[in-house]
């Protein structure tokens, strides 16, 4: 399975994935996983907002289990962010098999479309809307950076997009959610802990603000210094100030993206747009770095001459995994360590409608979202034998 996805989508130069949603990389990902799943006599759907589905058993019947993640992908990023837990359900169902294990559950593989976000700025699409905390109309405005719509895109990749929308007779039917992703970041290392296999207690609230810096264009090379209005300083000044805020309270705040305008090199901006990503152990302290960096924003903006705007465009409050199923796991698993995560997962998004548990497998070097994300095969087939099990205790 890996040999068949790993060339899909990636980037000759850099060695990462471009695996954006509804492109052609994506399409190629899905296929592959309808691929699969006919390869096993699995009964394939895509449902109404864009998110396929392997099913043995009955899909109408109540109490499924299911597992999978997704196959879209960062700039660049790395082969196991997502990939691994759809790879690894279907080893799982493999391994499941082998072993002759009783369903007494429908079992489902799954993979959520458009969970990074990278194409139209918001994360976990697939699973929002079926959650229904994405409404149709929020989904129908989202837009990338050519002007193309969500819906648009999704119809030049042949998924109609009439009938986005919340599913809740489709979540109604799950029992459980299994969520396997490898581990990212070193914080509460599992190489540190020498285990293979980790369960999740939480996930951190986080977001994404845009924040404007509206100045005036200039010549760079006749504009004296002390006449500019350069929203790029104000720009700049925010990003070590968000460094600085968020080091301050224990928290983490990101400048990842940014877009300028007009964009040349002999001309001061009139316009800079820089992307916010910030995410805390609670939702108070969240909210106090997020202020605090708007707060240094509008101060230095006010000594640049450069008026700052910030809109919230994604907010996620602080997701307590269902505390029985992360118990049955953690036991199921020998007594697996049970740790919290930064990331956003799409067992975050259904939690609130489904009990939701996701399993870590280790990454040695804790990088991830890079090309330079890794994991040892014997972890990753540990996960796997660990995801059997799991979903073997539940589906009996």
């Amino acid at each position: 399975m890996w040999k068949d996805l790993l060339p899909l989508g990636r980037n000759k130069e850099t060695g990462g994935y471009r695996r954006y949603a509804w492109t052609p990389a994506d399409t190629e990902c899905r296929a592959w996983f309808e691929e699969q799943a006919r390869a096993r006599g699995l009964a394939h759907e895509t449902d109404r907002n864009g998110n396929q589905w392997a099913w043995y058993g009955d899909p109408a019947a109540p109490g499924a289990v299911v597992t999978g993640s997704h196959l879209d992908s960062v700039p660049d990023g790395g082969a196991y962010d997502g990939p691994l837990g759809v790879i690894s359900a279907f080893a799982a169902y493999d391994e499941l098999r082998a072993r002759g294990a009783a369903f007494g559950k429908p079992l489902a593989l799954v993979n959520f479309a458009d969970e990074e976000g990278a194409r139209f700025g918001l994360s976990c699409v697939g699973s929002r809307l079926a959650a229904g905390t994405l409404t149709p109309e929020g989904a129908y405005a989202l837009r990338d950076a050519d002007g193309i719509s969500l819906p648009d895109a999704m119809e030049a990749a042949g998924q109609d997009p009439s009938a986005l929308g919340p599913d809740p007779g489709r979540l109604a039917r799950i029992g459980a959610f299994v969520e396997l992703h490898i581990e990212q970041g070193r914080a509460l290392a599992l190489e540190e802990r020498d285990t293979p296999v980790g369960v999740a207690s939480a996930i951190w609230p986080h977001g994404r603000w845009r924040f404007d810096f509206h100045g005036e264009a200039n010549h760079a090379g006749t504009t004296r210094l002390e006449d500019r209005r350069d929203p790029m300083l104000t720009y700049a000044n925010t990003v070590l100030a968000a460094r600085k805020k968020a080091r301050l309270a224990g928290a983490l705040a990101t400048f990842g993206k940014v877009a300028v305008e007009p964009n040349g090199v002999n001309a001061v901006p009139s316009l800079v747009r820089g992307w916010l990503d910030s995410r805390a152990a609670d939702q108070e302290t969240l909210e106090s770095v997020v202020a605090e960096i708007e707060r240094a924003a509008a101060e230095r903006g006010a000594r640049d001459g450069v008026e700052v705007r910030v809109e919230a465009e994604s907010t996620t409050p602080v997701v307590a995994f269902d505390h029985a199923l992360r118990d049955r796991l953690a036991a199921r698993l020998g007594g697996a360590p049970v740790l919290p995560t930064g990331a956003g997962h799409d067992a975050g998004i259904l939690s609130a409608s489904v009990p939701t548990a996701m399993l870590f497998v280790r990454n040695p070097t804790g990088v991830s979202h890079s090309p330079a994300e890794t994991a040892a095969e014997d972890d990753c087939v540990a996960g796997v034998t660990a995801l059997a099990d799991v979903l073997e205790g539940l589906i009996a």
